[in-house]
């Protein structure tokens, strides 16, 4: 599905990440992909993840640092010459900032959020762009949060609410390129992300009772969506938010 496809994926964290999966997935798909690590510390752990992947690039890249992501689009140019598609996995809030209430949310606090979890994809996609000589696909993932309120999650709510407008945003600027941007909102997974959110496993439960399949949405159904909205098979869509929740999302209570 992916044959001859080559893109880039960050976000991955350890192998529960959604990251992880989309990559495999992709990989298992035909694609040459390559990984991004942001530190030291957490190099340890991506690069078993890379290895297992064939031919895979591994590179760093904070993206909070604007040097470290130029540096990032010239080494993916110089090693594949363009880029076929690019998975945005990334999000970040202080752990302070998700307990309480969001109107303690502090300016500082704010910006980290807005600008890791949300203008990363703008920041990203710009110097992507013109690497995707042929077109592309621009993937990223958001959550519920960014829709309704869910307790606990605060200030990443309204990141994700960002990132979704941002999606809209990009896929009218990128459309004349043949360049797709798309959303996976996926359901309540047990992440290292998730990890900060006070009262997930209470979350895990209340959908695993009332959404339509009643359970909860793998990390290996999330890959695959991505995978579908990174090939030919979604040529058509763009701007679009996708819900893989097993259903919750429509419910009324």
């Amino acid at each position: 599905m992916l044959q001859g496809k080559k893109g880039i994926v960050l976000g991955v964290a350890n192998k529960r990440s959604i990251a992880w999966a989309i990559a495999k997935k992709a990989a298992d798909a035909g694609a040459s992909v390559a990984l991004t690590y942001q530190d030291e510390r957490l190099l340890e752990k991506v690069k078993p993840l890379a290895d297992e992947l064939p031919a895979a690039l591994l590179l760093r890249c904070d993206v909070s640092q604007p040097e470290q992501m130029d540096q990032l689009f010239r080494e993916l140019e110089q090693s594949f010459g363009k880029l076929d598609f690019l998975v945005h996995a990334l999000a970040f809030a202080k752990r302070e900032e998700l307990e309480g209430e969001y109107l303690q949310t502090s300016p500082e606090g704010f910006e980290v959020a807005l600008r890791i979890s949300a203008y990363s994809l703008t920041d990203l996609a710009r110097r992507a762009a013109p690497l995707m000589k042929d077109g592309g696909s621009i993937v990223t993932l958001s959550y519920l949060g960014g829709e309704r309120v869910i307790p606990h999650y605060n200030v990443m709510g309204v990141a994700k609410a960002a990132l979704e407008s941002s999606v809209r945003y990009l896929a009218s600027d990128l459309g004349p390129r043949n360049i797709r941007v798309n959303t996976i909102s996926a359901g309540p997974i047990r992440t290292l992300a998730a990890a900060g959110i006070s009262g997930f496993s209470s979350m895990l439960d209340v959908v695993a009772e009332r959404s339509f399949l009643k359970r909860n949405v793998t990390v290996e159904e999330v890959g695959d969506t991505a995978v579908f909205l990174l090939s030919d098979l979604s040529r058509g869509m763009t701007g679009e938010l996708l819900h893989v929740d097993c259903g919750y999302h429509a419910t009324g209570m």
